[in-house]
């Protein structure tokens, strides 16, 4: 009896290790870390990053990085640590340009 009762004990005891181990892998692969979002804003931009910094929102991390964009002006995006928060970026309709865009000041 008590040879079963250590079978299932470590049968239980390495089920337990195979799943930590999984969702270990599974949160690591799943995170973004500072520089890959740096390197996916320049790519989605093609600007160049003037700063870039992580904060805290909720329980989750956040990365806002500062760009300058090709034709002169700073945008700011925030890309999150979880990679499946991250939606493939659009152009921003927000503050889109007005009438006088060309007479802007650049940067």
């Amino acid at each position: 009896m008590t040879t079963h009762k250590n079978f299932i004990l470590a049968l239980f005891i390495s089920i337990l290790s195979v799943v930590a181990s999984t969702a270990a892998a599974q949160s690591a692969a799943s995170t973004v870390t500072l520089d890959q979002a740096v390197l996916q804003v320049q790519q989605e931009t093609g600007g160049k990053v003037l700063s870039a910094e992580q904060r805290g929102v909720g329980r989750r991390q956040e990365y806002r990085i500062k760009v300058l964009t090709p034709d002169g002006h700073v945008r700011v995006m925030a890309i999150s640590s979880e990679a499946s928060k991250n939606p493939v970026m659009a152009p921003s309709t927000k503050n889109p340009p007005g009438k006088n865009a060309g007479s802007k000041e650049k940067h």
